[in-house]
């Protein structure tokens, strides 16, 4: 029986969490695949670690593993404790807000099930699923750095800045990973673009997205640190 592994890194999500968390339970995977669900709280300030153990104890049916970091990190960093830690023969990546929606698993997954894929990247930018209208800027944004990310790993992404990035659990734990904030999807996008015969392909997703008032937490200054991690990791196999 395979099993994919939800890596959620969580920071002052208490008031909404529970809704991703609902939504991924109520998503049943092609060929009986099992959900292993994997919670990193960066150390939160609002009621996140007591919504979360509400939650698992009224889910026990769930396979839920929590962990705690005891100063905040990071979300690379919570990223890292969960690929670290990850039983699945598949991994990917959740956000804990609800811009991105679970059920679109089943169409990451169809590349790898069917045998063509390692890698599989949900874009927002293909295919005719729904997508909020927000931010001229950050689309702007996120093109330019898709469009930079992939002169240096030679690949023709459409959203390298994507969450939803699914990964052979083998392959991603093979690599050494270090950013320990936002600048983990350039970096594991260099990294995971040099492993020799690499199958990556990409999917388009849906995309909803919240506004600052609504909890969206990067800014600018990500952006700029993304720059940095490009050039960091693409000119320098570190």
């Amino acid at each position: 029986m395979q099993l994919l592994s939800i890596i959620i890194p969580v920071y002052n999500e208490g008031n909404t969490i529970h809704l991703i968390l609902d939504k991924i339970k109520n998503v049943t995977l092609p060929q009986n695949i099992e959900k292993e669900i994997i919670i990193i709280n960066d150390c939160s300030t609002d009621n996140t670690s007591n919504s979360i153990k509400k939650y698992i104890s009224n889910n026990t049916s769930l396979n839920i593993t929590y962990f705690e970091h005891a100063i905040n990190k990071g979300k690379g960093a919570a990223l890292h404790t969960g690929i670290k830690n990850a039983k699945g023969d598949y991994t990917i990546i959740q956000d804990a807000d609800l811009e991105y929606d679970p059920k679109e698993y089943i169409i990451l997954l169809q590349p790898v099930l069917d045998g063509f894929a390692d890698v599989v990247y949900g874009t927002r930018f293909m295919g005719g699923n729904a997508h909020r209208v927000l931010f001229f800027w950050h689309t702007i944004g996120n093109k330019f750095l898709t469009f930079l990310s992939n002169m240096f790993s030679n690949l023709n992404l459409t959203d390298m800045e994507t969450c939803y990035k699914l990964f052979n659990t083998k392959l991603l734990q093979s690599l050494t990973l270090k950013e320990k904030r936002f600048g983990f999807e350039p970096e594991v996008t260099a990294k995971i673009a040099r492993i020799s015969k690499i199958r990556i392909y990409e999917v388009g997703i849906s995309y909803y997205g919240r506004t600052y008032e609504e909890g969206k937490k990067i800014n600018w200054k990500d952006g700029f640190h993304a720059i940095y991690c490009i050039l960091k990791y693409g000119l320098f196999k570190l």
